[in-house]
Formats: structure tokens, sequence, C-alpha cells
């Protein structure tokens, strides 16, 4: 069985859907679909696959006319009226927490923020799917990977700062001794 994808009223593509779903989807005779191995988008009553979603026309005029109950995907209700507010994605954090400590620092270990990025990208893809549950999920998750990004990387400047201070203080290494041998 294939998995589509379609465009929607408003023109954007949405997908991807089992022929089962995209008749929960209410999509049209005239909406244009694709799938692997399609060269080009079809319009949906041109692919044989789909065919069983037009077969009672009449009954679909009559159910356009009554008003349609929310589609359930995933783990929770879709409902364009009553739509949830996305999670936070962490997007922005967790690549600021990877790349400007790499850049300042040097440590690698910041590099663990690629984690946090992978999960904040996948917090928009599962809101605008309908799943609520699996967007909040991958935002909770990247926060916390985008928040121990973060403290590793305020102990590494901490540790930067403890080592400069026994460097040129404990250990009574100075730049003002520096002067004394550049003279030699």
């Amino acid at each position: 069985m294939n998995h589509y994808f379609f465009i929607d009223e408003t023109g954007k593509q949405r997908g991807t859907f089992s022929p089962v779903e995209l008749r929960s989807e209410n999509i049209k005779r005239e909406t244009l679909v694709w799938t692997q191995g399609m060269e080009n988008w079809k319009r949906a009553d041109e692919v044989s696959e789909l065919q069983f979603i037009f077969e009672h026309s009449e009954d679909v005029q009559s159910s356009i006319d009554q008003p349609a109950a929310p589609v359930t995907r995933g783990n929770a209700p879709f409902d364009k009226e009553n739509r949830n507010i996305m999670p936070k994605t962490w997007l922005i954090e967790s690549i600021l927490v990877t790349i400007l400590p790499f850049m300042f620092c040097g440590s690698f270990l910041s590099l663990l923020g690629i984690i946090a990025i992978v999960y904040s990208a996948q917090v928009e893809s599962f809101y605008n799917r309908g799943d609520y549950t699996a967007a909040m999920e991958s935002s909770r998750t990247a926060g916390k990977w985008t928040k121990i990004t973060f403290w590793i990387f305020i102990a590494w400047v901490i540790l930067l700062a403890v080592s400069m201070l026994l460097l040129f203080g404990i250990l009574g290494f100075n730049l003002a001794g520096m002067g004394d041998l550049i003279d030699l």
C-alpha cells in the first residue's frame, strides 16, 4: 500500500497518508496527489488505488453538507478550529549552544547540541501532522539537550577561567616578568 502526499485547499503539501487516511482527510476528486513512483502529481480520481474514496459520490456530497468531526491522528485529536498552540521548537537556541561554544572554546562536547537540533527540527513536523503529543515530546527532549549543552559550555568556561587563575595567580607566572625575558 502506497502512502500519498496531497495539496490541500490552501496550496500546502501535506502527507504522507495511506489511502484510508486520505478518505478521512476529505480529499476531492480534483485534489492533486503524489506517491513514490509517480512521475508527476495527478488528480486523485485518476489514481486507481484511490478510486474507492469516490465510489459513492452522492454519499460524499451529503457528507459535505454535514459538519465534519475532528480527525484523530497519532495520539491527539486534530481539529483546525481548536488547534493546540505549537510547542517551543528550541531550534535557534540549540543551534547557538552548538556553534558558539565550539567556535569560542573549541569544546567538542558542545557538539552534543546536534542532538537538540535534530529534536528541534521534529517539533514543527509533528505539529503540522496533527500529532501534538509527539510534538510536545520532541520539544521537551530538544529543550533538555539544549540545556545540557549550555551547561557544558558554562562548565567549560569556568574550567578555562580557573585554569588561567591557577596559571597566572598561584604559580606566580605573570606578564610583568615577561618584559625582563624580552630585554635579554
